[in-house]
C-alpha cells in the first residue's frame, strides 16, 4: 500500500536531493526538511527578496511514516507554542517570559523524538511576535488564538527521520518570481500586524480571560479545561 501526498519546499535554490541531517536546528520544529502541501505559500516562503526563488516539487509515501499531527484536536496552541519556544532562538524580555518559557517546556513540550515527519502551522515572524506578547503576559490566551487567525498561519510538513528523506521522491520545480512572491510575502507579514495592532492589543479584557502569569500562579498542565481551544482555521 501506499498513500501519496505532494509536496513543495520553497528555496532559492533547486534542491533534487534533500539531505537528512542539513538546515537550521533553531527552526520552528527543528533540525529538518521544511515544506508545504500549498503551492503558492511555497513560492512566498522562496522569495525572502525580489531576486526570487524556486518551489521545488516532490512526492512523499507516507504509509509507515509515524507523523506528528499538531492540527489535531487533542493538541493545543500551548503544545505548539512550547515546540516554538524549545526550538528557536529568541531574546528573553522579562522575568515572566523566562518563566514561561521553562513552564511550558516541562508541562506542554509534545514528546516528538519517535516521530518521522511532524505537520503543524507555521509561525512567520509576525506570528512569533504575537506569541512572545502571549509569554510575556501582554496578551490572553484567547486574543492569541484570535491573533493566530490573522493573515492565515500557513501549514508546514517537516521531515526529521532517515526513514522519511529515503522515502521523498523530487519531481521537478517551478520558478517564483520575486517581484511577484516578495511582495505577497510582505504583504501578508504586513496586514497581520496591522490587524493585530488593531484588534488585539486594543481590545478589551475579558473577567475570565486567562494570561500567561495565570496559568504560572495556577499551575495549570496539559488537559486542564480552562485551556481550551487550539490555532483557529
Amino acid at each position: 500500500m501506499s498513500e501519496i501526498i505532494t509536496l513543495y519546499h520553497g528555496s532559492t535554490k533547486i534542491i533534487e536531493r534533500p539531505e537528512y541531517g542539513k538546515g537550521n536546528a533553531r527552526n520552528d520544529y527543528g533540525l529538518g526538511f521544511y515544506c508545504s502541501e500549498d503551492l503558492e505559500l511555497a513560492k512566498e516562503w522562496a522569495c525572502g527578496s525580489r531576486i526570487g526563488g524556486f518551489a521545488n516539487i516532490y512526492s512523499l509515501d507516507i504509509f509507515g511514516l509515524s507523523v506528528l499531527e499538531l492540527t489535531d484536536p487533542q493538541y493545543g496552541i500551548l503544545d505548539w507554542l512550547a515546540i516554538l519556544v524549545n526550538n528557536r532562538a529568541f531574546d528573553i524580555t522579562s522575568q515572566i517570559a523566562a518563566e514561561a518559557k521553562d513552564y511550558l517546556t516541562e508541562y506542554f513540550l509534545p514528546d516528538t523524538g519517535a516521530f518521522d515527519a511532524i505537520r503543524g502551522y507555521r509561525a512567520d515572524d509576525s506570528y512569533f511576535t504575537f506569541a512572545m506578547d502571549f509569554l510575556s503576559n501582554t496578551i490572553s490566551l484567547r486574543q492569541l488564538n484570535r491573533a493566530m487567525a490573522l493573515g492565515s498561519l500557513g501549514k508546514q510538513f517537516m521531515l526529521k527521520s532517515k526513514k522519511s528523506f529515503n522515502s521523498i521522491q523530487f519531481i521537478r520545480n517551478e520558478p517564483a518570481d520575486g517581484e511577484i512572491y516578495f511582495a505577497k510575502r510582505q504583504k501578508r507579514d504586513r496586514q497581520a500586524r496591522e490587524q493585530y495592532l488593531k484588534r488585539e492589543r486594543r481590545t478589551i479584557q475579558l473577567r475570565d480571560d486567562i494570561f500567561m502569569l495565570d496559568i504560572l500562579r495556577e499551575e495549570m498542565k496539559q488537559g486542564d479545561a480552562r485551556l481550551h481551544g487550539g490555532i483557529p482555521e
